[in-house]
Parts: structure tokens; sequence; C-alpha cells
């Protein structure tokens, strides 16, 4: 049996493992504190002292001086942006008061039947119809170009098919037997290549032999429908007045009550047309051809140059060549086209990416070809590189975007920079109601219409930049995809196919990321800022988030 000399002895080696182990570990871990705190007093505190004087530092001579460099700028490109606007808007103001209509202003007397000549009284006229995988409308245009009144025998369309679809081009080819059967003057044209996109199929079209009998040229996207009587009611302006090169008609949109993405694109399109168009056809003959909807004179189009396939703005690039040659051009609001809005976020996307970023490619190749011009004036050349390019396809985005999506924002962190209440307040909504005459009747939503193109102008900003640098995707044509009846039909129908859609297809990572940015802005303006920035910076931030989770438009239901 173990006694108590055995117990005692226990206890004293404890205490011996005690004084040897557990004391010795509470001196180093005092060491260690001590370390610490000779750390924090010596390296981490200097360290993070030195630190924020190198960002007052930074913030001082830095930051603030480039905010408040990068604030005037921004304040010159705003009331540049609100000068242009004020003169189109007036300028449109003053044709609608005074009724300032084509007609009276230009010789258009309608083509008087002549039985001796019969039909030959009737000019000759090319239509040409351009297309890509235009599987859901191609018949749109087809069947509306071949009911367009005119002699039969004086009118030649041209389907300029550069499908790559092989079930596509077999309908589309289908389509024009169709109507060739029924007697009318149809050709299908087709292409090895699509070397120069649209400007391409255009250019060898116009080269084909039975062309050079026209004299106009009338042209249409597949999904555009003219009126039987469209070329009745242009072709006299192009007769009776030889310094004529185009008449441009207004686009009519079948879609525009589709969804809440389609009445803000026909609210810009229509400012588009009813003022801008307006504005340059009454003051200066000139404006940016749209590329459908249009006559033109072919004896301008070779003047000018023909087709060039430099940049995706094909029809811009030709109407300013043409122009720099001393023709005019005319704007009829009165003519109006049906055509379709895009339907889905994406489409829309890489639509305004072409028409931002092929202006800015544009103005960089044909800059020199304006300044020397002979049969310009000085006020036309001025009014083309400032007004046409400079401020509405540049400063316009840029402003849009950096103006009141980052430098607002980023002001709530620098109270340094005071932004004045006019740029704040009185220029944008002067601006925000001068865009809203194009379309009353949806002037309730001008809040809502104002937020979306905030959003678009991250797109347009940056499709500028890549067009000015040249970069990426500056000369790609992707073909606005259009839904058509059929396929809106299968949209609404097959819900099980759009939650099918990839994720990929359904977020868009830059929305999202401006989306973050503004809300972060928007609670610390809320909690500790002085001012009520917050209310429009939540309301921008919900509405990138909202694009960018993908909830505008329509979900095309994939074709698998």
């Amino acid at each position: 049996m173990e006694g108590p000399s055995t117990n005692l002895s226990l206890q004293i080696s404890l205490v011996r493992a005690y004084e040897y182990v557990l004391v010795p570990t509470d001196k180093l871990l005092l060491r260690i504190w001590a370390a610490l705190l000779w750390m924090r007093d010596v390296v981490i505190l200097p360290t993070m002292k030195a630190a924020m004087a190198a960002l007052l530092w930074l913030k001082e001579v830095i930051i603030l001086p480039l905010m408040k460099v990068i604030l005037a700028v921004c304040l010159v490109m705003l009331v540049f942006v609100l000068i242009e606007k004020m003169l189109m808007g007036f300028t449109s103001l003053y044709v609608k008061i005074f009724c300032r209509k084509p007609e009276k202003i230009y010789k258009c007397d309608p083509i008087e039947e002549d039985e001796e000549l019969g039909s030959l009284a009737y000019p000759m006229v090319l239509v040409q119809i351009p297309m890509y995988n235009e599987r859901e409308v191609y018949h749109h245009s087809i069947r509306a170009t071949c009911n367009i009144t005119w002699p039969a025998d004086r009118i030649i369309i041209q389907v300029l098919d550069d499908s790559t679809d092989m079930i596509t081009k077999e309908l589309v080819c289908e389509e024009c037997n169709r109507w060739l059967k029924k007697g009318k003057n149809i050709k299908y044209v087709r292409r090895d290549n699509r070397k120069g996109y649209k400007a391409g199929a255009l250019k060898m079209g116009m080269k084909l032999d039975y062309v050079q009998t026209c004299e106009y040229v009338a042209m249409f996207d597949a999904d555009f429908q003219p009126e039987p009587d469209f070329l009745i009611r242009t072709i006299p302006f192009l007769i009776h007045n030889p310094k004529l090169a185009l008449v441009q008609a207004r686009w009519k949109f079948v879609n525009a009550d589709e969804c809440m993405m389609a009445r803000m694109q026909e609210m810009s399109m229509d400012y588009h047309f009813k003022v801008e168009q307006q504005s340059g056809s009454t003051s200066w003959g000139f404006f940016g051809y749209n590329g459908t909807a249009g006559v033109w004179r072919i004896q301008a189009i070779n003047d000018a140059g023909g087709w060039e396939d430099r940049s995706t703005v094909e029809d811009m690039d030709l109407a300013v060549r043409a122009t720099l040659r001393g023709w005019k051009f005319l704007y009829i609001g009165s003519i109006k086209v049906k055509s379709e809005l895009p339907s889905t976020f994406k489409a829309y996307r890489f639509q305004q990416h072409r028409w931002s970023c092929g202006p800015s490619v544009l103005f960089k190749k044909i800059f020199w070809e304006i300044l020397l011009a002979k049969k310009a004036s000085f006020l036309k050349k001025f009014y083309i590189i400032y007004s046409f390019f400079f401020a509405r396809r540049i400063v316009t985005h840029f402003v849009t975007f950096f103006f009141f999506c980052v430098l607002i924002p980023l002001t709530i962190f620098l109270p340094e920079v005071i932004i004045p209440k006019w740029a704040l307040v009185y220029v944008p909504a002067a601006i925000t109601l001068l865009n809203a005459v194009g379309t009353p009747s949806s002037i309730h939503l001008i809040v809502f219409w104002t937020l979306f193109e905030n959003v678009m102008s991250l797109h347009r900003s940056k499709a500028v930049i890549i067009g000015l640098c040249e970069t990426g995707r500056a000369t790609e044509w992707i073909v606005t995809k259009k839904l058509g009846d059929s396929s809106k039909a299968k949209t609404i129908t097959a819900t099980s196919k759009q939650s099918r859609v990839k994720l990929r297809d359904r977020f868009y990572p830059l929305e999202l990321l401006m989306g973050v940015f503004l809300l972060l802005c928007g609670c610390y303006n809320y909690k500790f800022g002085n001012d009520y920035y917050f209310i429009f910076i939540v309301m921008q931030s919900l509405t990138f988030l909202v694009v960018g989770f993908g909830y505008v438009g329509i979900r095309a239901p994939r074709d698998d």
C-alpha cells in the first residue's frame, strides 16, 4: 500500500513541475505582450499616422484639385449640352408654331399622269432591303415593299441577304420567289462573305447592271414596313429639287407598348426625330441619315464616293460626305414607317454600343475631311464638328454618366468639393423637360426615363472611349435582334423556357457593380451627410440593380 510519504512526494513533484513549466510560460506571455505593445508604439501607430498623413496629403494635393478640375469640366460640358438642347428645341418649336412644313418650303407637286409616256413618267426606283439572319421579321419588309404603289416596270426590289443560317436563307429565297410569281420585279442577292457588313452589301447591290437605270434608291431594314404611298409622297421632293440628296421619313414603333423598356426607347427615338432631325433639316439641310426609311438620289451617293465600311455607321458616314459635297437633306415627320424596337436588354445594349462607338470612330477618320472640304462653309463645318459630333455624340454621354453617376456620389466623401445648385437642379431639370417634348403622352414616365438613360450612359460612354481609341469591338457589327410577332407570342407562353436562361445572359456585372457602389454612397450620405443627395443616388442605385438583375425588357426564350 502507498503511504502518506508517497502522496507528499507526488505533491512536491507537481509543485516543481508548475515552477519549471507554467511559471516560465506566464513570463513568456508577458514578454509577448510587451513586444506587441512595443510594436504598436514603435511600428504600427507611427505607420498608421504616416499613412493618414500621406492620405491627407494625397487628398489635399492631388484628389481635391483633380476632383475640382473634373467638376469644372463636367459643368462646362453640362452647359454645352443645355445650349445644344435649347437651340434644337427652339428650332423645332419655330417649325411647329409657324407651320414650316416641307410642303411649304420645297416644291413637291405629284407626278402627273401622261397617256403618251405611260409609266415612263415615273422615274426608275431601286428598293434595297439588307438583312442578316432576320428569320422573325424578314417577311414584313418584303411584303410591305412589294405592296408599294408604283408602276411595276419602274421599280426594282433588291433583297440583299447576308444570312449564314441555312433555314433563314431558304425562307427568304422562297418569299422572294413567291412575290416574283405574283409579277413583282424582285431580285434575291446573296454574297459569299460579309465583308463590309451592311455597307458592303449595299455597295455590291449598287454595282449590279440593272441598277444603272435607276435614279433613286429607297432603303428599308428587315423589320421596316413602309406604307403603300411611301414613294408617291417622297420621290416628288427629289424630282423637283435637284439639290436634295435624301428624304428621310420618321420611324413609328409597332411594339412601343410592349414593356417599360420599349416605352423608354420610344421617348428617346421620338426626341431624336422630332427635335434633332427636324432642327438639322430646318437649320442646315443636314442631319444623320438613319440608315433606313429614306430615299437617296443615286447621283448624290456616287458623288459622295459611295458606301464606306470604315465604321459601323456607314449611313452617317455617307451623310457627312454628301453634305460636304454641297447636297442637302430633308426630314419629313409626317411620313412614318413602321418598325420594331429591340425587345431584350441584350439586343438594346448591342444596338447602343454600335450607335455610340461608330460615330466616335467616324469622327476620328473624317475630321480632316471636314476641315479641308471646299464646298462646305465655315459655319457648316463648325456645326458638323461641334454640334453634330462633339456635343451630341461625345459630350452628352460623358456628362450623363461621369457627372450624375460618378462625380456627384464621390463628392459625398469630399465635402470640400461643392457642386453649384444650378448644376444639380436647374440645368438637369431643363434638359430633362426638353427631352420630354418628343413624347408628351409619356411625360409621366420622365423620372424613370432619366434614371434608365443614366444607366445606358455607362455603355454609351464606354463605347465612345472604345471608338476613340479604336480598340476592342470598335468596328464589330452585331445585328440588333428583333423578335417579331410570332416570337413575342412564344415568349409570353413559353415560361418554362424562360427559366432556363443562362446566368451570364441574365445578370449584367457592370450594372450590378455600379448599383452596389451607388447604394453604399447613398447609405453613407443618409447617415453622415447634411444634404439630400441620397434620394437621387438610391433611386439611381435601384435602377442599376434592376437592370443588372435582368428585370428589364422581354426575356427571349432559348431556341432549344
